[in-house]
């Protein structure tokens, strides 16, 4: 026998009684619960999250935390005991993978180590399910305590995001990069060696490193010490990742064998040279983080974000008032740096897009996380900046779907396709034809457990 549930016209009534549902038939286990029925969705519009164009009239069928079959809704399985939800006029996508955040330091404008516990990284890991977040890749500056999260949330169904950790990403001693109290930063390569050592033992995921002056302000990572870590990170079997600002340290990092970027260059026009050298050498640029580049100026003066509704569901009232203070306000406009984040910002837009247009493997990231660039609805900016750069809505959710899935390598998220876990969004507006759309979420699923949402 199969249960269907009608779709109301606003659809939130027939998405409370499936979650009704679904929280009669689970039982609590770990991080999330284990589903004991089989959800049959139907009508809705698929955009699978692979780059091919959306399909009216799906139909879905997730038994327990994957997805088991995924066609046309005339072609449904008939599954005993199925529950039907009549998804009608809605739209689903994959859950967004932001391959770039920093997770769990912050309250309010202020960051500081002592604020990372195992309850700010879980309320932060449910605030990005929340906005349609599934997984997220925290980049170097997390505490031992992620770990045990990360394990937890690796499947199953979940009550937020899923979580990998480059644990404390390599800092050059009085240089730019991570959290002061978290790292461990480093002068010599024979010091990097035993940091990569220390964090790969542990089990991260990556190994982070920082290559950046903040604009001439502090010392940079000495390119031996870089080659040093890439080849540890190597040789212990992690894949590197570097924060990277200028052209000729990317260069310089695609020789030594940097497997991905976690930010695009911005001093100046990437160019056929390292165009070339990352195409030989399999590197990735893992994430564009647009939206960083427009958030660390966007606030120094009256900024329209701050009365959006959206926006106003990721800040608590003190971070509002701490953005729309001028004291705040003036700092950010007399900083040094500020003269020159605006040319930063065009720069980085103009250099993802050629990064995209020359066949380079892309994923998608923020660097959400750290004060003003709120969880959440940070990646929801990121897609409407990659559109503002060039992309189209439907490769800027590629980026942040499928091929973000494919820089994991679990091969089972990114995409919605039988043998994925059940991460997936509900939308109540066509984002393909209008990325701001993406903002009108019905409701959100981890590993098939609908988690609270953002409405």
């Amino acid at each position: 026998m199969t249960r269907t549930i009608r779709t109301a016209s606003t659809g939130s009534r027939q998405l409370k009684i499936a979650a009704r549902l679904l929280a009669a038939a689970t039982l609590a286990l770990g991080g999330g619960a284990a589903l004991a029925a089989p959800m049959l969705y139907s009508g809705f519009t698929l955009i699978d999250g692979s780059g091919a164009k959306p399909v009216a009239n799906a139909a879905m069928l997730v038994d327990g935390d994957h997805i088991k079959w995924v066609g046309p809704a005339a072609r449904a399985p008939k599954t005993a005991g199925a529950t039907r939800v009549d998804l009608t006029g809605k739209y689903v996508m994959p859950g967004l993978i932001d391959l770039h955040i920093h997770i769990g330091t912050v309250q309010g404008l202020k960051q500081d180590e002592s604020f990372f516990t195992p309850a700010s990284v879980e309320k932060d890991l449910r605030t990005y399910a929340a906005f349609g977040v599934t997984s997220v890749q925290s980049m170097g500056t997390d505490k031992d305590s992620v770990l045990p999260i990360r394990d937890a949330t690796r499947s199953g169904p979940q009550s937020m995001a899923r979580i990998f950790t480059a644990g404390q990403g390599l800092v050059y001693k009085t240089g730019y990069g991570g959290v002061p109290g978290i790292n461990h930063p480093v002068s010599t390569p024979a010091e990097a060696v035993k940091e990569v050592d220390a964090q790969a033992d542990k089990g991260v995921d990556y190994i982070k490193l920082w290559m950046d002056d903040e604009l001439g302000g502090m010392p940079k990572m000495p390119y031996d010490i870089s080659k040093a870590i890439i080849e540890e990170a190597h040789r212990k079997g992690k894949r590197a990742l570097a924060h990277v600002f200028y052209l000729a340290d990317a260069k310089m990092l695609v020789a030594q064998g940097i497997d991905g970027f976690v930010h695009t260059v911005r001093d100046k026009p990437v160019d056929a040279e390292l165009i070339a050298a990352m195409k030989a050498k399999g590197t990735w640029q893992v994430a564009g983080t647009l939206s960083r580049e427009a958030a660390v100026y966007a606030f120094a003066a009256d900024n329209p974000r701050t009365k959006d509704p959206f926006f106003r569901k990721a800040a608590n009232p003190e971070t509002i008032a701490g953005l729309e203070s001028k004291e705040r306000e003036q700092s950010v406009a007399t900083s040094r740096i500020y003269p020159a984040l605006p040319q930063i910002d065009k720069q980085a837009m103009a250099n993802f897009l050629t990064i995209v247009r020359s066949g380079i493997p892309y994923g998608f990231g923020t660097d959400a996380g750290p004060p003003g660039r709120l969880p959440g609805y940070s990646e929801h900016w990121e897609l409407e900046e990659l559109v503002k750069a060039g992309l189209t809505p439907l490769q800027a959710i590629n980026a942040a779907t499928g091929r973000a899935g494919q820089w994991l390598r679990t091969n089972d998220r990114g995409t919605i396709q039988p043998g994925k876990l059940a991460d997936f969004v509900v939308l109540n507006a066509d984002p393909t034809a209008n990325i701001l759309n993406t903002r009108k979420i019905a409701a959100v699923y981890v590993g098939g457990n609908q988690v609270p949402s953002v409405k």
